[in-house]
């Protein structure tokens, strides 16, 4: 199989794959073949999956998936292989937290705890005391720690609100991979009748977006791509923070009649500020109280009502746009 990080052009094997060949005249190639070789060159035929004329991109993940045939030499070699699984993805875990640890401690060197607690509320670093890297290394996990009150600057508190999450990330991504592979161990792939083994290549291709491709929300919301300027032409918030995108209203809220785009945008950015996921049922969505209670205690203005300005004469628009985070995809035929 191809190795991960390899580039792909049209025509490249992919998988290598030879199968027997069933009695047929030979042609004039395989004749030579056999005169050069021997019987044996005739015996098989390639059937390597290659990649096709129009695929181009970069191997991200390659995976063999083959049916569990258990017996008791079997079953002890699995038992040894989860145990070796283990060691190695507690080395990853032990990693990725000495990193962690590491950065934190870039950012909160030389600062006071303002007291930090854990889900349940039991305080994890006492209040009043210095940072150290020994006091760091004392909290066995950091999944489960309140982020916001580290310090008393707010700068700081988004900082390491936005490291432990993406810490939590790569922890679960970690702890999906170790399920699955000890799954697949013990349990082994299932597999469609007739079928051995199966191999799959996963193959990323880059788009660059341009004018003229179709993006679409999650909400029916669609649109040509009419404009792409440089960061410091784009409106931005009071602050200075440039946003990504400027969707044209009229033909992504009225004409498709789904306020669920709105809710997105407003509690995607109280979210982002928060360090929270929310999620909601189709007939049973959040109030406007609620969703004003978490804009609240964000921070940020009601319904995503804030004044953005110009990014060319640095003026302030006359009107207030509504202001948040959402998902916008490319459209994969595009």
């Amino acid at each position: 199989m191809i190795r991960i990080g390899a580039e792909v052009k049209p025509g490249d094997i992919l998988i290598g794959k030879i199968t027997p060949k069933g009695e047929s005249d030979p042609t004039p190639e395989e004749k030579l073949l056999r005169a050069i070789f021997g019987d044996k060159a005739g015996d098989v035929k390639d059937a390597s999956l290659k990649a096709s004329p129009s695929l181009r991109g970069v191997v991200i993940d390659k995976k063999l998936f083959s049916r569990a045939v258990k017996d008791k030499r079997k079953r002890a070699q699995d038992k040894e292989d989860i145990a070796k699984l283990e060691q190695a993805y507690q080395s990853k875990f032990d990693n990725l937290q000495e990193r962690l640890i590491e950065k934190l401690f870039e950012i909160v060197s030389g600062k006071t705890s303002q007291g930090v607690f854990n889900d349940l509320g039991e305080e994890v670093l006492p209040k009043g005391k210095k940072y150290t890297l020994k006091m760091l290394h004392s909290v066995d996990d950091y999944t489960h720690l309140v982020s916001g009150t580290w310090t008393t600057s707010k700068d700081t508190n988004e900082m390491i609100a936005d490291l432990l999450h993406n810490y939590k990330i790569k922890e679960n991504d970690l702890q999906g991979s170790l399920r699955r592979e000890k799954f697949t161990i013990s349990v082994g792939d299932e597999l469609p009748a007739g079928i051995i083994k199966l191999a799959k290549v996963y193959i990323a291709k880059k788009r660059k977006l341009k004018v003229g491709d179709k993006m679409a929300g999650r909400h029916g919301n669609k649109g040509i791509v009419a404009r792409i300027v440089r960061q410091e032409d784009m409106p931005f918030l009071e602050d200075g923070t440039p946003v990504d995108i400027v969707l044209n209203p009229l033909g992504g809220v009225p004409s498709r009649m789904n306020i669920g785009q709105i809710y997105e945008t407003v509690l995607g950015w109280a979210g982002q500020k928060l360090g929270k996921t929310f999620a909601t049922p189709i007939f049973d969505g959040a109030t406007l109280d609620q969703i004003n209670a978490y804009t609240d205690e964000a921070g940020i203005p009601r319904f995503g009502h804030t004044y953005l300005y110009d990014g060319g004469t640095g003026d302030r628009f006359d009107q207030p746009a509504t202001v948040g985070v959402i998902y916008m995809l490319k459209l994969g035929h595009m």
